[in-house]
């Protein structure tokens, strides 16, 4: 297997990742509820919930296809199945993707939830595994 990706490659993979989900989803939601809407609350829950979905289904579909999202393809870096190496085709993709969002969705304790994953990899040894690369038995390492 080839090395780990360092924690810094994927901060920054996670960062462009967010931005390419962010902007158009925050100009999509603006034109839908208006760009003066954002002491609403109910309006902050709906863009929310969109862009947790949006960024969800994007990182699900990425991964099950290359093991890489755009971030990671810049910072040339990728997902890997633990066991071989391999690129998490299917339900890992998915599996992992999951874990990371949609815990987000519930409030507070799904924030609580994120903040302890990402933080997991600082700890985690051999691998630098967070959580949602434990249940979705992966490793993120240097793309070939």
């Amino acid at each position: 297997m080839p090395p780990l990706g360092s924690r810094g490659k994927r901060l920054l993979a996670r960062i462009i990742d967010a931005l390419i989900i962010a902007i158009p989803v925050g100009i999509l939601a603006g034109l839908i509820s208006g760009f003066d809407s954002y002491d609403d609350t109910a309006s902050q829950y709906w863009q929310g919930g969109f862009y947790t979905l949006a960024y969800f289904l994007y990182e699900g579909l990425m991964l099950t296809r290359s093991g890489q999202t755009v971030g990671k393809k810049l910072m040339r870096i990728r997902v890997a199945m633990l066991q071989d190496g391999a690129a998490p085709h299917g339900a890992p993709g998915w599996v992992r993707a999951a874990i990371y969002h949609l815990p987000g969705l519930v409030p507070c304790l799904g924030s609580l939830f994120w903040l302890v994953n990402v933080l997991f990899c600082t700890w985690d040894k051999p691998y630098q595994q967070c959580l949602h690369d434990k249940g979705a038995k992966t490793v993120v390492v240097i793309a070939d």
